[in-house]
């Protein structure tokens, strides 16, 4: 897109041409909640999946295809890995587990013990999203899907241009 194409679109005196692409957010959570309104803003079709039926959500994953992220909200739920594991079966484009980079991610071992190859395990993303000091819930949506989009159109994030 040109400049004056993005312009034009910015101003809102052209169509924005929104890629097919669908977010899935995992876990029943404040932040899911945020990620799936702005997502659904930005273009996104959006999902939200939580494996306890008592929760609101789909219980499992549809076909995931390389349009597809997945954000998985709790690295705190005893699911967590049969979530990612169920996940990582399916041809999504991006998997990534919320958390605090200064602490291991525990899904690493609960993939291990579930039997999925390290080269799979890889493919999960820890931590997601931009570092911009987020801490409320609104503000990781907003991390996350600034880093999702920065990602997904190679870009470095933050105020490089």
């Amino acid at each position: 897109m040109t400049t004056s194409e993005a312009c034009a679109v910015a101003h809102g005196d052209a169509p924005a041409d929104v890629p097919d692409r669908t977010l899935v957010a995992v876990f029943a959570s404040p932040v899911a909640r945020y990620l799936l309104a702005y997502a659904a803003d930005l273009g996104y079709r959006t999902l939200l999946v939580d494996p306890d039926a008592d929760r609101d959500g789909e219980t499992t994953f549809p076909d995931l295809d390389e349009h597809t992220d997945v954000v998985v909200t709790d690295h705190h739920r005893p699911e967590l890995g049969e979530v990612l594991r169920d996940a990582l079966a399916g041809r999504s484009r991006w998997i990534g587990v919320l958390g605090n980079p200064r602490h291991p991610g525990p899904h690493v071992e609960m993939l291990a013990a579930l039997g999925v190859p390290a080269t799979e395990v890889a493919r999960v993303h820890r931590p997601v999203g931009l570092n911009i000091g987020s801490r409320t819930p609104p503000e990781i949506a907003i991390a996350t899907l600034a880093g999702l989009i920065a990602e997904r159109t190679g870009r470095p994030g933050g105020f490089a241009f």
